[in-house]
């Protein structure tokens, strides 16, 4: 295998988890990995903890950087090295060294696309002004603390209610930051239900986070020296010298479908059960591919770095000789705003609506541990499960410490294919200091049926 060379475009999540299982299967293989970036293998979920200072040191956020590659694990990682095309006839791309501007063509025998997705922005003059910023990469969120270190911006606008949008509100207040946060949706968290996101917007409300929904931004006004100074939207202008942009992604499909590889759900790469492309000998994995939806059935784009590390092991598997199949996804997330655990799998009753399915729903509102404990607090729970057979379909959880991570069991019993009958028969654990007697999963669960 010496002379069977991996190149892999991409040094994050799905790249380097590939790279490395193909490394520990084939110990003499040639492998290349070209990252346009500075850092490989790193935490993007721990950025904004980062930038609020939660977490000491950006190089914490780092799995393992370039040199560690390099020497302990003889993956040949270049990075500042963009590639720009993919010639599929030849087995080679064509990369540029950022550094010295030089072009070059390097061969491969096997191809794995790993380069991830990118952060939507307006299509609006003034987007790239001083002061405006999208998280992608680790370095945009070193760019983010140094700009606040060095500007000590006091006004804050956040575009989008997502998980970035939610999770940046809390850090940029705990930075002493007026925080607004604005969605043209009629509501934050749209992974969610609205009545479950309703829940998230009146805490953070409750907190001082000025939270405008169905609100569209129009423009951004800048100073003389190009840097924000406000955000108008339809509605109302809002004073800010620091802007977020949490508009979602979209995957980086661009340079595959330029080579004539075949995109599919969301614009992603096009990918089978064994993250393999239209194209013999190409993978594609993380956040520029899609995905088998372990209850639609259909392909999905769902970024995000669980999905994105366990790509990366199946193609390394695979690239490696093996035979693996990604089995899927259901969209299992998990955030918080301050003590507000915020979690979500499967479908919404929303998203089941629009696919026509017959559907049946319960919501509960219980107590985190048992209500005579010290530190108990209110959780809430809604299931969606199909309609004639029970089978559960989703789950959303939005409550206080300890209530998040039980999203865990609905996502265990979808992946399973378990009736709401079959989770109230589980035998949980439960001990006043972390339950009631009924988990509040299964008081959901005794509701639906």
């Amino acid at each position: 295998m010496k002379n069977n060379k991996l190149v892999v475009i991409g040094g994050d999540a799905a790249g380097m988890s590939a790279a490395s299982k193909v490394r520990r299967e084939q110990p003499d293989r040639d492998i290349v990995v070209f990252e346009r970036g500075n850092h490989t293998s790193y935490s993007a979920c721990g950025m904004p903890y980062f930038i609020g200072g939660k977490v000491k040191s950006s190089e914490h956020l780092i799995s393992r950087s370039p040199e560690v590659f390099r020497g302990k694990y003889n993956i040949d990682v270049r990075i500042h090295h963009e590639v720009t095309k993919i010639d599929t006839t030849n087995k080679r791309v064509k990369v540029t060294d950022l550094d010295g501007a030089k072009e070059f063509w390097e061969s491969w025998d096997d191809l794995l696309i790993a380069t991830g997705a990118s952060p939507m922005v307006p299509d609006i003059k003034g987007f790239d002004a001083h002061g405006i910023f999208a998280l992608s990469t680790l370095q945009s969120g070193i760019d983010v603390f140094n700009y606040i270190d060095k500007e000590k911006p006091t006004h804050a606008v956040i575009i989008g209610g997502g998980y970035i949008g939610i999770e940046m509100a809390e850090v940029l207040q705990e930075r002493s930051m007026m925080v607004t946060l604005i969605d043209m949706a009629p509501q934050v968290m749209t992974t969610l239900d609205k009545e479950m996101a309703d829940l998230i917007e009146e805490k953070m409300k409750e907190e001082g986070i000025k939270v405008f929904t169905q609100e569209k931004l129009s423009a951004f006004e800048t100073d003389a020296e190009s840097k924000i100074k406000s955000l108008i939207t339809d509605k109302q202008t809002i004073p800010a010298d620091l802007v977020i942009l949490g508009m979602g992604v979209k995957p980086n499909s661009e340079l595959a479908a330029n080579a004539g590889i075949k995109t599919g759900a969301g614009n992603a790469i096009q990918v089978n059960k064994n993250l393999e492309t239209s194209i013999t000998h190409i993978w594609a994995a993380g956040d520029c591919a899609e995905s088998f939806h372990l209850i639609t059935h259909k392909q999905v784009h769902i970024a995000l770095g669980t999905i994105a590390n366990k790509h990366g092991l199946v193609a390394g598997i695979n690239i490696s000789g093996g035979n693996q199949e990604f089995p899927g996804v259901a969209g299992t997330a998990i955030t918080k705003f301050k003590d507000l655990e915020i979690s979500r799998t499967g479908l919404s009753e929303k998203e089941a609506g629009d696919l026509n399915i017959d559907i049946k729903t319960a919501s509960i509102e219980a107590s985190t541990i048992a209500g005579y404990y010290p530190g108990t607090g209110k959780v809430s729970v809604k299931l969606v499960a199909e309609k004639q057979s029970g089978r559960l379909l989703g789950g959303q959880i939005v409550g206080f410490r300890g209530a998040g991570k039980r999203i865990d069991t609905i996502a265990t019993a979808i992946t399973a294919g378990m009736t709401a009958q079959q989770v109230i028969d589980l035998n949980l654990s439960y001990a006043p200091p972390f339950s009631q007697v009924w988990d509040p999963v299964q008081v959901a669960a005794r509701r639906i049926i």
